[in-house]
């Protein structure tokens, strides 16, 4: 703990970040987190920092594509994997400095869920946007379902930067938002292992009929049963508009719906996720079939904390921070979460007192998964809720439409 306040800070001449600069603003983060009120956050990190950082980010973010392909690895290298944060300031900055902070030979992919419940999701989500623009071929940040004004919306991610922002509160949710729609979708690594935070996804090819008329034909595009429902390529995911996801989930947003909200199940096939209200499930056979035209070895995905695993049947559940939920001929299905003693954000004492965890994949082959389980940083500040604990605790980040208020100013383009 620093003995006094840090300085205020500045973005560096030129906007060239450092090792220096990156460490600083952890520290920092770390310091208010104990001794500030919410509401004095901009007294550190003022709003013109705060734009620069995201503006920065947001460049290099949209430049990249869908499902970025992370090559060039060699056999020194090791590239990190790592599920939700949910905001966990504490455990981001505990793995961070556990593993090895991003270097040369050190790779990061994370998997997306970096704010709403937990108390520092606005600070998660900038140090990791710090480290993007430090390093931006060594750290890869992917979209979770959770950077969405949908989902900030209900569980806490707006409520907290209005708190702490006050009047420019709106605008540095706004900015926020702006930012999360460059996010990618999906990570290919060293052509071995798929990584995204939901998973797998449909092709959006519907079937068709012909209606003909007197003068004229037209083509009607039919809602698919789940019968004839297929698996998408990786073509499709490429071509996909990532830039909007919101209610309703179709057309442009179906993909990306998919990718993020999906999860796996035991039963085979591809069927709608009834639970959740949007994505899919899918079975061992599709993780077969997707891994092998592909020839790929191993599916990483998020996405299912302890509470979503302990209403599914068939899957295990999220003590050790992962699962392997699919073991088929041609490799895996992973599950990693990053979360420890979760969720650490709501009312009451009473927690899952589960494990994170992250995974390290080792050159030259990077498809022997190595699992590291890590338990919640003690002692840590105290928070209270930004969102109501009780109304969302039994819905669960299943599909409510009527949260959302779809006339609501959208955040700049």
């Amino acid at each position: 703990m620093e003995p006094v306040p840090p300085s205020p800070i500045t973005w560096p001449d030129g906007g060239g970040l450092t090792n220096e600069w990156v460490h600083g603003l952890m520290s920092s983060f770390q310091w208010s987190s104990w001794n500030l009120p919410p509401s004095q956050l901009p007294s550190l990190l003022p709003v013109s920092v705060f734009d620069s950082l995201v503006l920065t980010a947001s460049k290099i973010l949209h430049k990249e594509r869908n499902c970025v392909h992370i090559d060039g690895l060699d056999s020194e290298s090791n590239v990190v994997v790592v599920g939700d944060i949910h905001g966990q300031l504490h455990d981001l900055l505990f793995l961070l400095k556990d593993t090895g902070f991003p270097c040369q030979n050190r790779f990061y992919v994370f998997n997306g869920d970096y704010v709403d419940r937990g108390a520092w999701g606005l600070e998660t989500f900038l140090v990791l946007l710090s480290w993007k623009v430090l390093m931006p071929d060594r750290v890869y940040l992917l979209r979770g379902n959770h950077e969405s004004k949908y989902c900030t919306s209900m569980y806490g991610f707006e409520k907290e930067v209005l708190t702490k922002y006050g009047d420019k509160g709106k605008h540095v949710y706004r900015k926020c938002l702006g930012c999360f729609e460059g996010l990618p979708l999906a990570s290919i690594i060293s052509g071995r292992v798929y990584t995204a935070h939901g998973g797998l996804f449909r092709s959006p090819v519907l079937p068709k009929r012909t209606t003909r008329g007197k003068k004229n034909r037209r083509v009607v595009l039919l809602e698919p049963e789940p019968s004839s429902l297929k698996l998408g390529t990786l073509d499709e995911l490429m071509q996909a508009r990532r830039s909007v996801l919101d209610p309703p989930w179709e057309g442009s947003n179906l993909i990306p719906g998919d990718v993020l909200w999906s999860d796996p199940s035991m039963t085979p096939g591809l069927s709608p996720n009834e639970q959740r209200g949007i994505g899919l499930l899918w079975g061992p056979d599709c993780t077969e079939d997707f891994l092998k035209k592909y020839e790929l070895k191993l599916i990483i995905r998020s996405h299912e904390g302890p509470d979503a695993r302990e209403k599914r049947t068939g899957l295990g559940g999220m003590d050790k921070g992962y699962t392997i939920d699919h073991n088929v001929e041609s490799g895996k299905l992973i599950t990693i979460f990053s979360a420890p003693d979760y969720p650490q954000f709501q009312a009451t004492e009473e927690r899952y007192k589960n494990k994170g965890a992250y995974i390290i994949l080792q050159g030259p082959d990077f498809s022997d998964p190595q699992f590291h389980s890590f338990e919640a940083v003690k002692p840590r500040p105290k928070a209270h809720p930004y969102y109501d604990f009780e109304n969302v605790i039994d819905s669960d980040d299943e599909m409510d439409k009527s949260a959302l208020d779809t006339n609501d100013e959208q955040p700049n383009r």
